[in-house]
């Protein structure tokens, strides 16, 4: 399966983009399809073997529009391209405004008389005469309007009815009737009727829809401006040393390994490692965290984040696409071009609008003339339903306020890979906490060390040199804890054969020739080695929340190691703003239920799940989620290892994983939202919905809090929407009319028309003001 991203042209309206969505999805071998209105893209994933790009282009083509290709190298050079669209498109705008608007006022003024049927001595006859209101319109028909006439005929030609329709067939009845009325006058004075004619609500109307359409790309470019701000922040040179000296090099010319320079005050040009020298960094602009981070040799440090103080050198690890804030780019765009359940209504809707819209259409105007005889009293019920009916409201609703929510997340170091997680976060009930590294720094240090015979043998550093030789293998932060200590110790390292790790158990391997075993008590038992000698201390270490690691030799307990990891600092303040916001809270680790207890105790979780292995967190999560949210949490929500939980009704419809490691990626992927802390692995990154790139917790509550927010934001553009149609079109078609004697006039509908996407737009940017609350 392959996933490639188009940029489109041509889209007028959310019809339009309901049009290709259709197209795409017809064509075989394509799984999914995200077309998004408001950045005038599509994102389709499909399958190589079944259908491909050049295919798609057709597919897009074939409704009279056109797709381009799009790739993440692309960006710099498709961000300088999109400007220069966007301010020729605002240019051109601009110029029909302006000639609109005058054109409008002149026909406006000339019809004063006609229109209120009063004499205007202010008003010179020549001024509307039809001759001259027709001359005066061509202008505006021609010019100003032509873009609505040309797309309606093209979407004629592939079969489909879009907004443009609407407009053109609205206007141009309008026109077309005032051209008979100018030519052939005695046709309806004949019947005794009068030849009027509405040049000016043709020009108005245009001018008016095309002032919307300009307030509205004024308006959608805002919605981007953290994605420009994240391309913004990259670097455009990097001093990079070789052979042949010191040179300044475009950003794109860094190779792999290269040594960088980085001065005071400069951007760090590239992700890399310190090689020589320290400083502070600054890196608010990736992580969010305002407090700058020490750097010294051997440290990573991100490419865009701001050297402070100090000079050093690097060695570029990252580059190009492939660096920590191209990634996040992407991932920002990702979820800006996909789209959220909650569309889903918007876009059955728009699927059929048009043609609804159309019909009643037809339908208003049989009815005024049947009723009436006044075909002009029709005409202007007929025109001002079709104008004022705007689905590009509809369309509008949710991907413009998306943007801006997963935009302003990124600027809180906040990664949001799809709109539909950040829907379902809002709902959520249960967050899972998974302890080393997320509540903890996940930096083990060992604290403690005691052998079955004390130190009067004198045998621990020959203990300690068989632990280091066996977790020298080990990627677990405890086993590297472990060859730390020993290394401080001033143990020679030696080898060990038939390495083995046990997943959420310990290590096991041959040293010297004897069997070592390191891990958990409860495994070495099930080895059949008694661990009664050292259990009392073990005890007593766990209950000072150290986790303890037990070593075996040849089947016989040898020593134990205490183990502390520190709490993170903000730990405890995040998971109260947690509870706060009425979520249950949960620890699951595989540590040992007096250490988890302790941690738990510390940082103020009610809820602890211990000794859990790692293939039970994933199965905790799906207990999780489908246990009865009115019953009492069951303890034996697994049949191999009873959860201790208190008797307590715990809602847990949506559940959220919080997690660093590799044994949490499973459990990301089975929550509802998987929160992965973005200084753990890639593994648990890639398989999270939401990232928290500085690794803090509290972020957790941010994420929540704006999705809340974005939820809110987009229900209330929905509303705007749904109502605006609901109840215009009826007023539009006259309903109003039997009891009040009042019609809509068409230039109000082609005025509410051309102001209602751009108050659904301005509504979702009030969310770039969306700041978290402390709890």
């Amino acid at each position: 399966m392959l996933s490639q991203t188009f940029k489109l042209d041509g889209m007028s309206c959310a019809s339009c983009a309901h049009a290709i969505d259709a197209a795409i999805r017809n064509i075989p071998g394509v799984s999914q399809c995200y077309v998004n209105f408001g950045m005038a893209e599509a994102t389709v994933t499909f399958d190589a073997n079944q259908t491909s790009v050049a295919a798609i282009q057709a597919a897009i083509a074939d409704r009279g529009y056109v797709a381009h290709p799009w790739q993440p190298e692309d960006e710099a050079e498709d961000d300088e391209a999109s400007r220069h669209h966007y301010q020729q498109e605002l240019q051109t705008l601009q110029r029909k405004v302006w000639v609109g608007g005058i054109i409008s006022s002149l026909l406006v003024f000339g019809s004063l008389p006609a229109m209120t049927g009063l004499h205007v001595p202010l008003v010179p006859s020549w001024l509307h005469n039809p001759w001259l209101q027709l001359v005066l319109t061509l202008p505006v028909q021609g010019w100003c309007g032509a873009t609505f006439y040309i797309n309606a005929a093209k979407a004629w030609r592939y079969r489909l009815a879009t907004m443009d329709t609407l407009v053109a067939i609205g206007t141009g009845a309008a026109y077309l009737y005032s051209l008979v009325a100018t030519l052939f006058p005695y046709l309806f004075t004949s019947q005794g009727l009068s030849a009027d004619v509405y040049y000016e609500t043709v020009a108005v109307i245009i001018t008016l829809i095309l002032l919307g359409r300009l307030l509205e790309i004024r308006a959608k470019r805002q919605t981007s401006v953290a994605m420009r701000k994240l391309i913004g922040l990259q670097a455009k040179t990097a001093r990079v040393i070789r052979p042949e000296g010191e040179m300044d090099v475009a950003i794109a010319e860094v190779r792999l390994g290269d040594v960088v320079r980085v001065r005071p005050g400069e951007k760090i040009p590239v992700d890399g490692v310190v090689l020589d020298g320290s400083s502070t960094v600054d890196e608010a602009m990736v992580t969010g965290e305002s407090v700058p981070v020490d750097k010294h040799p051997g440290d990573e440090v991100i490419g865009a984040t701001l050297n402070k103080s100090g000079s050093f050198t690097l060695r570029a690890t990252r580059v190009g696409k492939d660096t920590v804030l191209s990634q996040i780019i992407q991932l920002v765009k990702q979820a800006q071009g996909s789209k959220a359940p909650i569309q889903r209504l918007a876009d059955r809707v728009t699927g059929w609008f048009v043609p609804v819209v159309l019909a009643i259409a037809f339908v208003t105007c049989v009815l005024w003339y049947g009723l009436t005889y006044n075909f002009t009293l029709a005409l202007n019920n007929t025109i001002a339903v079709l104008i004022i009916a705007c689905p590009c409201a509809l369309g509008l609703a949710t991907p413009t306020s998306i943007m801006v929510g997963t935009g302003k997340g990124a600027e809180h170091g906040i990664l949001i890979k799809s709109a539909e997680s950040l829907e379902l976060a809002h709902n959520l009930k249960t967050i899972v906490l998974d302890k080393t590294g997320t509540i903890t720094e996940g930096k083990p240090t060992v604290t403690n060390f005691l052998t079955v015979n004390g130190t009067a043998h004198g045998n621990e550093l020959a203990l300690l040199q068989l632990s280091a030789a066996v977790e020298r293998y080990s990627e677990h932060p405890l086993g590297e804890a472990i060859v730390q200590y020993a290394r401080t110790q001033g143990v020679d390292i030696v080898e060990a054969q038939h390495f083995q790790a046990i997943a959420g158990s310990g290590t096991q391997a041959q040293v010297n020739g004897q069997w070592v075993y390191l891990g958990t008590a409860r495994w070495l038992q099930t080895l059949g080695i008694d661990t009664t000698g050292l259990a009392s201390q073990a005890h007593q270490w766990e209950s000072l929340g150290k986790t303890v690691v037990w070593l075996a030799v040849e089947h016989t307990i040898a020593a134990i190691f205490g183990i502390t990891d520190a709490v993170k600092p903000s730990s405890a303040g995040a998971i109260r703003a947690l509870q706060a916001m009425g979520l249950t809270v949960v620890m699951v680790t595989g540590d040992n239920r007096s250490t988890a207890t302790a941690i738990a105790h510390e940082v103020g979780i009610q809820h602890v799940i211990a000794e859990v292995r790692p293939d039970q967190k994933a199965a905790i999560i799906a207990k999780l989620q489908h246990q009865d949210a009115t019953l009492p949490l069951e303890h034996d929500m697994l049949d191999t290892h009873p959860l201790p939980f208190p008797p307590a009704s715990l809602s847990v419809k949506r559940v959220a994983m919080v997690g660093d490691g590799i044994n949490d990626a499973p459990a990301l992927a089975q929550a509802d939202v998987g929160i992965a802390i973005g200084t753990g692995t890639d593994v648990a990154i890639a398989a999270s919905d939401i990232t928290l790139i500085s690794g803090d917790l509290r972020g957790v509550a941010t994420a929540i809090q704006l999705s809340r927010a974005t939820l809110r934001n987009i229900r209330q553009n929905l509303f705007f929407a749904f109502i605006y149609n609901i109840a215009g079109i009826p007023i539009a078609a006259g309903i109003l009319y039997p009891i009040t004697g009042w019609l809509l006039s068409p230039i109000i509908a082609g005025a509410a028309m051309a102001f209602s996407s751009v108050s659904v737009v301005i509504n979702a940017l009030r969310l770039g003001n969306f700041q978290p609350r402390s709890l």
